[in-house]
């Protein structure tokens, strides 16, 4: 495999990739928001970045790509849902969460390096809003 070409959406051109470290390659992928049953638009997603990843690992060998595809497990369409079937959000994204990384298996999607969930993360999630705040890069 020569050089690795992929569309500049800004540039409007195919430009050679070139990783920002040579050493290591990150990858992330917004996962899924476990609310609901997953449908073809959580697998379009899932088959287009597995191959993404399959291409790096090629190019680049399987210990320089860090792939971290993110689980959304707490937001309103969650709490909603919860709501409405009178259960825990735990207990619902836990369910959903198993569904959609059963259907990866079945799709035969490789695992990214990491997955992390959204509510493993709130403290650094809200230290990185107030520093968005304190700079004025951000208002409510």
């Amino acid at each position: 495999m020569n050089s690795l070409k992929i569309y500049n959406t800004l540039s409007k051109a195919k430009e050679e990739f070139i990783p920002l470290n040579k050493n290591l390659i990150g990858m992330y992928v917004c996962g899924p928001t476990v609310y609901d049953d997953p449908h073809i638009g959580n697998a379009r997603p899932l088959i287009i970045f597995d191959l993404v990843y399959r291409i790096l690992i090629k190019k680049f060998g399987k210990n320089k790509v860090n792939y971290v595809r993110n689980i959304t497990d707490i937001d309103d369409k969650i709490i909603q849902r919860a709501n409405e079937l009178k259960i825990n959000i735990s207990e619902l994204t836990k369910s959903i969460r198993d569904i959609f990384l059963a259907d990866c298996k079945y799709l035969n999607c490789l695992n990214p390096n990491h997955q992390p969930k959204a509510t493993d993360h709130i403290t650094a999630m809200i230290q990185m809003i107030e520093n968005l705040l304190t700079k004025k890069f951000a208002n409510f």
